[in-house]
């Protein structure tokens, strides 16, 4: 393959991305690669921990598909061996390990997510087991001499924990030179991972110079705040996009985030540069672009991504009837808050009618009669998400807009 020139490389390379340490070597890596036609080895870890990923996990994912489209090779790495000692990242006490069978289960899960983004001909799967497993007592303790628990400490996490008293098991310690190791397995030549990580990723830079290897330039991105703008996106937050919603209820969540937060998921969820979104922010503050155009180009783009063409297009014209049906909302409609995040039906309709029995209310979502944003819903036991805002129909003129407290 041809690779591009190291400079129109190294532009795409730099999108999106909070960190590049160092900014030079990395340069020069893209060089030597370019003149010798060799691909850089590019190593991103994901330890299987839970089973479903969301559109943040997708950044890092995002930025593994720019080398990949670059030409270089991409080791999608499983920490299913560093997965038993448990990430302590942002941890203020020991993480349980997973089982072995957990690990297996999440991992295959993985797998067939992850491939939503990058090309599965294209993509080197590995797993740390297949060099972590293999250490004797002997090579661990060679390993651990090259790392001093000072250093270690000096991890803010661990700093944290260390200076209030909260025990640090000793297998913890050993998880960031697990991490190391693996740059020196697979010898490296860029290391990716969240701003999170990067305690990590430096410690495996100095790993490989002790084993006599070149060390790897690392680049760290962003952590993407989910929908609420504020906290990053999270499963136990309710915050999220999962990569496998459905494609309106994808398309749906995008709508619902903040004009600011808009461009933020420009740069990090999609291939558009940086110089076509700030001239969209631009035009948008002089009044010349609607946000909800670029937010319905956003949401269109994103869904593409995972579902196709024409699952994003439905996407959109389901989204704009909605949207049509909420116009027609009285403006008197009574708002009913909720502090759940998720309700049974029945239930949100107990709250918000209080002057008709449960029996008949269950008659009236059965026949047909009650709809949620336009669509009816005829299951009594149906979960409602109540992160956003929805407008309740009962029969033909009763309304309610629902709202999370």
């Amino acid at each position: 393959m041809k690779f591009k020139k190291p400079e129109e490389q190294f532009e795409l390379i730099k999108k999106g991305a909070e960190e590049i340490i160092p900014e030079e070597e990395l340069f020069k890596k893209l060089e030597r690669s370019y003149k010798e036609g060799k691909p850089l080895i590019i190593k991103a870890g994901f330890d299987p921990t839970a089973p479903d990923i969301h559109l943040g996990h997708t950044v890092l994912l995002r930025k593994m598909k720019h080398f990949q489209d670059l030409g270089h090779t991409v080791v999608f790495l499983i920490g299913d061996f560093t997965a038993l000692i448990g990430d302590p990242t942002g941890r203020n006490k020991t993480r349980k390990p997973l089982t072995k069978e957990e690990i297996l289960r999440n991992t295959e899960t993985y797998k067939k997510q992850v491939f939503k983004i990058l090309d599965p001909e294209k993509t080197v799967v590995d797993f740390n087991s297949r060099w972590l497993g293999k250490l004797t007592l002997e090579d661990t303790i060679y390993l651990t001499s090259k790392y001093t628990v000072a250093r270690i400490l000096e991890r803010d996490d661990f700093s944290k924990r260390y200076k209030s008293g909260i025990s640090i098991s000793l297998h913890e310690l050993l998880y960031p030179l697990c991490q190391a190791y693996d740059s020196v397995a697979l010898k490296a030549d860029v290391e990716l991972g969240g701003t999170d990580q990067k305690f990590n990723l430096l410690v495996g830079r100095e790993i490989q110079r002790e084993y006599g290897q070149e060390p790897q330039a690392i680049l760290t991105m962003p952590i993407l705040e989910g929908l609420d703008g504020v906290n990053k996106m999270s499963k136990s937050l309710g915050n999220y996009i999962g990569v496998y919603d459905p494609p309106s209820e994808m398309f749906g969540k995008v709508m619902s985030i903040s004009d600011d937060l808009m461009y933020r998921y420009y740069l990090l969820l999609t291939d558009f540069s940086e110089k076509e979104i700030d001239e969209w922010k631009r035009k948008a503050k002089k009044g010349e672009i609607n946000p909800k155009d670029l937010k319905v180009q956003l949401g269109k783009a994103i869904v593409k991504d995972f579902w196709g063409e024409e699952e994003a297009k439905k996407a959109a014209e389901e989204f704009e009837k909605v949207f049509a049906k909420k116009n027609e909302v009285p403006e008197d409609t009574p708002v009913v808050k909720f502090q759940e995040s998720k309700l049974r039906l029945l239930d949100v309709l107990k709250r918000s009618i209080k002057d008709v029995s449960s029996s008949e209310l269950k008659r009236l979502i059965k026949s047909g009669s009650v709809q949620i944003n336009g669509e009816k819903v005829i299951e009594p036991n149906k979960e409602i998400d109540l992160e956003k805002e929805l407008i309740l129909k009962v029969g033909k003129k009763r309304f309610f807009r629902i709202k999370k407290a």
